[in-house]
């Protein structure tokens, strides 16, 4: 049994070690950049991308739930990078999570990437464009049939083109 003092000791230990642990840092998208056919410098990324679109795409962001207008588009259309323009999901596979994010239950081919996150103390699945490795959020497994998957995206990390008539 582990006393009050025990408890209170571990748990002032563990704040302590904080500053130590690395939560949010990932090998940096300027150096992998250079396995993806879609390269930009930092200074060029700033001018494309609203700081928003930035801070998701190229700095491993997460928009705040429920911000995003692509959460509640429902027309039949592709969803595409906003980085580079390569279509990742087709709206027929977007379903509502409701998580506050879009988010769909498969890519389309060859057009996301994935890499293991361990951010916040823990082990996730990040997803991150094909093309030009922007982060576009996580995948996980308590989506719905027939992949069981939910990739869960920023919105701000895509742009939606509808189909034409």
């Amino acid at each position: 049994m582990i006393s009050r003092r025990t408890f209170v000791v571990a748990g002032l230990g563990g704040v302590a070690a904080l500053p130590f642990l690395r939560f949010t840092e990932q090998p940096a998208l300027a150096a992998a950049t250079k396995k993806f056919s879609y390269v930009l410098t930092e200074a060029q990324w700033r001018a494309k991308l609203s700081p928003a679109a930035y801070a998701v795409l190229r700095e491993e962001g997460t928009e705040r739930a429920f911000t995003s207008p692509l959460n509640e588009e429902h027309r039949a259309g592709t969803f595409a990078c906003k980085g580079c323009a390569l279509p990742l999901f087709a709206s027929k596979t977007k379903f509502d999570s409701g998580t506050g994010w879009p988010s769909f239950w498969a890519p389309l081919p060859n057009a996301i990437g994935a890499t293991t996150d361990t951010s916040f103390l823990m082990a996730r699945t990040e997803v991150h464009c094909a093309r030009c490795g922007g982060h576009l959020g996580h995948v996980f497994d308590d989506g719905p049939r027939p992949t069981g998957l939910r990739y869960c995206m920023n919105g701000v990390a895509m742009t939606f083109t509808p189909s034409k008539a």
